[in-house]
Order: C-alpha cells, then structure tokens, then sequence
C-alpha cells in the first residue's frame, strides 16, 4: 500500500503560501510515497513537482483543482492545464480527453466551492472518486456527508490534506493498492477503489493562519488584476 496525498497547494495558488520545494521536503519527512501538487486553476507547479519529485524519494502525481461553474474539481494525470469556467461536465470531458482522473473534493462543503451546491446527486456520480475525507473541517459533517454518498454509489474514495501551507502536508493520506510505484498505477487503482482513507482535522490554530494568509493572498491577486 502506497502513502499518497492528492491535495496540496502551492504558492502558484492564488491562496497558496510555499513553494514546490518546501511541500516536497515535507511530503518526504512525514513518510509519503507519492503527491500531488494542486494548485487552483495552474499546473506549472505541479509539473515541477513531478519532475523534481524522484530527488525526495517520491512519485510526482500531475494534477490541478480546477474552478468549474458548479465549483471545485481536482484533475489528476494531467498534461495540460484544464480552463476554469467550463460547465460541471465539460470540466470531467476535459480531464477525460486526457485520460485524467476526476475526483470530487470536498463536495458538501459548499461555503468552500463544493459543486453540491450547484450539480444533482446523479451527476456527482459521475465523478471518477469522492474525496471523502478533507482535512480542513469544521465540524466533520461535509465529509461524513460525502463519504455516506461514495459508499451508497460505490464510489471510490480519496483524502486529502487540501493544504495551503507545507506544514499540513500528509495530514489526510489515500492509501491506495498500486501494482507498481509509478502514477499511472497509482491512478488506476484509484479508479478501481483499491483505496482505504485516514486523516485528522488541520490544527484550528493552522486554519487561522492558512485563512488569514489566504485573504491576505486573495485581495493582492485582486488588486493586480485591476492594475
């Protein structure tokens, strides 16, 4: 069973603070196999990190988490970046035209993009997997929501850290049952349900500082898009 973590930001994103170095130091110190760099609606990061990757003992995994109209999705396997604003399923034919990996992160939380808000129950099945477990949590019920759905569709299921600063890398871990250390087993065994999740909440102290320093973040990349 491999250690991966799907979900990380790095400061490509917009609310993102460290960069590829730090979260790969950190992904090799807490003892994970493979990760996936995130970032919202950039992949350069995240192809530098597959690159650089192998230097930390780790398996790159190419990804984003695209702004879909209905909200957040993370593409895996990606080549290329997948353009924000496309509709909930155009946004799953385009990591598909790939040959990606669609999971759903974090879909009932809908004060944090969760496409719940905006897309039926029926077509949040067809997302490749749920990630069922997310680290940034308030009470837990979002991802008991999400992972009663994954179970009731027999879909498979991820966890993720979802961290927007190095230190909480590794705090919500997918072990999956790959036949090989290579991503694109990785990947498949995903899709096949060969997972199992565990985490534990971000430090509400981390939350405050990841929070802060995300509106810190986002009012400067406002501020320079209106330069």
């Amino acid at each position: 069973m491999l250690s991966v973590e799907l979900h990380t930001h790095s400061s490509l994103s917009y609310d993102g603070r460290d960069p590829v170095e730090l979260i790969l130091e950190q992904a090799e110190a807490v003892g994970l196999d493979a990760i996936a760099v995130t970032d919202h609606d950039e992949i350069d990061a995240s192809l530098e990190a597959v690159e650089r990757a192998p230097d930390y003992g780790l398996i790159g995994i190419p990804g984003m988490e695209i702004s879909s109209k209905a909200g957040h999705v993370l593409g895996l396997g990606l080549e290329e970046a997948v353009p924000p604003g496309l509709s909930f399923e155009s946004t799953l034919e385009a990591i598909h035209e790939q040959d990606g990996l669609a999971v759903i992160p974090h879909p009932f939380q809908e004060s944090r993009h969760g496409v719940m808000a905006r897309v039926s129950r029926e077509e949040l099945a067809q997302g490749d997997a749920i990630e069922v477990y997310n680290s940034r949590l308030f009470t837990g019920r979002a991802n008991r929501q999400a992972e009663r759905y994954a179970r009731s569709r027999e879909l498979p299921m991820t966890a993720g850290s979802d961290a927007h600063i190095s230190e909480m890398v590794g705090q919500a871990v997918t072990r999956v049952d790959a036949d090989e250390r290579t991503a694109a087993a990785i990947l498949e065994a995903i899709a096949d349900g060969r997972t199992t999740v565990e985490g534990k909440r971000t430090p509400w102290r981390i939350s405050v500082r990841q929070f802060a320093g995300g509106v810190t973040r986002r009012l400067s990349h406002v501020f320079k898009l209106f330069r």
